[in-house]
């Protein structure tokens, strides 16, 4: 089956689709669909050479160094980035023969569909306790449930924990903690807390051995010149993410306190983005739509409606929308 084919999964964005059905145009459009943050960290001047240059080793080498920094990754634990974390997550299931996984029904879908692609059976329940390998969103996605650790069976092949909405708190991360265990993968983007979702830059943290097959099989130059830059200088500057904590949860408070006036239930979230439980979801996502504000709705729960912080214009419009 083909790409252009294949079943299309779940996902926030989709702003073409939301205008096509609509209407407006892209720039009269506030997309809240996605947890991305609305204030992205600010991209530095960049060398000419990271745009016309094949990205060097040395560049790959700082990057991984800030990143290793940023999240006092242990001695024993490699770092290795690449272009998203959505790059890892199709690549892991390949790296140990098939078995069977544990992953919760409602998380990020993209960690079931790529397990399953490599020939992986998917578990739950009690089953999911006797799985080979277990995939945990910590934060979850959509509901915001901290993974504690405390349920993890011993002697498992993989365990892949994807923290790609974590680092609203550095003290969340189990970087620290587990990183250094056999099997364990950690999952880091910089498209959600720092913004930069187009800047496809994402890492793993983990078992050596693993990390190794996966710098193999992305090959060389995985990570553009600018991305280099880019994510080592918003992994350096622990100031902007310092401010960028305490200015989200001001922010999600008052988005909060918005949805709440309104008659909307606070059901989970984090501080990038947040899950209401309303009367009818597509109703409201309909209603915000009319507006020209996206937001996300889920399959599986009609009464779920998820938004993400809007941007500083984009406050008045969503006011104004549910007045």
């Amino acid at each position: 089956m083909t790409a252009r084919t294949r079943t299309q999964r779940d996902h926030g964005g989709g702003l073409d689709g939301a205008i096509a059905r609509f209407g407006g145009h892209r720039a009269a459009w506030e997309d809240l669909s996605t947890g991305i943050n609305p204030r992205p960290y600010p991209i530095p001047d960049l060398p000419a050479d990271a745009w016309t240059a094949l990205p060097d080793q040395g560049a790959m080498d700082a990057l991984e160094a800030a990143a290793r920094d940023f999240w006092m990754v242990p001695a024993g634990a490699a770092v290795l980035a690449a272009p998203g974390a959505s790059s890892l997550i199709a690549k892991i299931p390949s790296l140990l023969p098939t078995g069977t996984v544990r992953i919760v029904e409602r998380t990020y879908n993209e960690h079931e569909a790529a397990f399953r692609a490599h020939g992986w059976s998917v578990v739950r329940g009690e089953e999911g306790e006797r799985a080979d390998a277990r995939v945990v969103v910590h934060p979850n996605n959509p509901t915001g449930f901290m993974w504690s650790g405390a349920d993890e069976a011993p002697g498992r092949r993989l365990l892949v924990v994807d923290e790609s909405f974590c680092d609203i708190s550095l003290g969340n991360t189990h970087v620290r903690s587990i990183a250094t265990e056999p099997g364990v993968l950690i999952l880091k983007s910089l498209g959600k807390f720092w913004g930069l979702a187009g800047l496809r830059l994402g890492f793993v943290i983990g078992d050596p051995a693993l990390v190794a097959q996966l710098r193999d099989a992305l090959g060389p130059w995985p990570v553009s010149g600018p991305a280099l830059a880019v994510g080592r200088a918003a992994l350096e500057d622990m100031d902007w993410a310092n401010r960028t904590r305490q200015r989200l949860h001001v922010d999600v408070a008052r988005l909060d306190a918005l949805m709440q006036s309104k008659g909307a239930e606070v059901a989970g979230g984090t501080a990038l983005f947040r899950l209401y439980k309303v009367d009818d979801a597509a109703a409201w996502q309909a209603r915000l739509a009319k507006g020209r504000i996206w937001s996300r709705v889920f399959p599986y729960e009609p009464s779920w409606l998820r938004l993400g912080l809007p941007s500083d214009a984009g406050w008045a419009k969503l006011e104004a929308v549910l007045a």
